[in-house]
């Protein structure tokens, strides 16, 4: 077919090509949406639960949480979805550190399409109540006076406690002993017994005991201040440039359309900075973050390089 009306028809395709591109994103979703993430109650199940619900919602179509056992069983599903939205993964910072400590099947960069970090969950740097020590400088001084005297409490191998302890001797260049444990309550107890002198944890188990002084809490994870725990420092202020917490994100497949992982990143950035949602966090020991897209690809690709880094150097291997 040839003439005008070969032209019109071939203009009116690429027209309406262009038209499905552009609004491929306003038209989805059709059809409901799951969100895969570790077992019922893990630190990446509530998120997904708020998100589930605000996505329901705003979206029309029903999003519904799939839990999956924790390690890299999520992220290897979701890694071989469709990339069409329809299928999207929540997960913590063990998704991109996990394949720096062993062979995964997937990888975080090249497999998934970042859309927004949820909440971030800072960790508490805490010390026995009767340890000589009030600031972070003073139990680096105590830490190299007294060089492999000093014990933490630490949870498996890779865990975020692990690491972020194992970060602050390499930049603080201290030697302190690890002690392993299996759950956070023996950890805890053994550090207000004083069987080890320092910890790394999550703000909500130990900030009780900072408060009934059975506990001395020094600084916060966070690169800023954290509303969580007012009033205490930084380690970045003694350490520059230290960082580390809970980051807990949500991803599509890699290849899924701008258009949508666009339209999911400014829904969910809504539905977590509505104030109902930000206080739910709050009170479970949280903070939203709300992120672009790009933000959080490049905050990935930095704690990936840090962490990497820090995981080649001193030969940590997943237990």
């Amino acid at each position: 077919m040839h003439g005008p009306r070969h032209k019109t028809l071939t203009l009116l395709g690429v027209a309406l090509a262009l038209g499905a591109g552009i609004t491929g994103g306003q038209n989805f979703p059709i059809k409901p949406i799951r969100i895969v993430t570790a077992e019922a109650g893990g630190g990446s199940d509530f998120p997904a639960r708020i998100v589930a619900q605000g996505l329901t919602e705003s979206l029309g179509q029903p999003v519904i949480v799939e839990n999956r056992p924790s390690g890299v069983i999520p992220a290897e599903t979701v890694s071989k979805a469709s990339p069409d939205g329809y299928t999207l993964i929540v997960g913590a910072g063990s998704l991109w550190i996990t394949p720096l400590l062993q062979k995964t099947s997937y990888d975080p960069v090249r497999d998934f399409s970042p859309i927004t970090i949820i909440v971030t969950t800072p960790l508490v740097l805490v010390v026995h109540s009767t340890l000589p020590v009030a600031s972070v400088q003073e139990l680096i001084s105590l830490a190299k006076a007294r060089p492999g005297e000093l014990n933490y409490g630490s949870l498996p191998v890779g865990s975020t406690g692990h690491l972020s302890t194992e970060l602050f001797k390499s930049m603080a260049n201290v030697n302190i002993v690890r002690i392993p444990y299996k759950g956070t309550a023996s950890a805890i107890n053994d550090l207000i017994s004083g069987e080890v002198q320092l910890m790394f944890s999550n703000a909500a188990p130990v900030m009780p005991h900072v408060k009934s002084g059975r506990l001395k809490a020094l600084a916060v994870t966070t690169a800023q201040p954290s509303s969580l725990t007012p009033g205490l420092p930084t380690l970045a202020e003694t350490l520059t440039g230290y960082q580390a917490g809970v980051f807990t994100g949500i991803f599509a497949p890699a290849g899924t359309p701008a258009a949508v992982i666009s339209k999911l990143n400014l829904e969910i950035v809504r539905i977590i900075k509505s104030p109902d949602v930000k206080e739910r966090f709050f009170t479970a020991g949280s903070e939203i973050v709300g992120n672009s897209p790009q933000e959080f690809s490049d905050f990935i690709n930095t704690d990936m390089a840090r962490m990497g880094r820090l995981i080649k150097t001193i030969g940590i291997h997943a237990e």
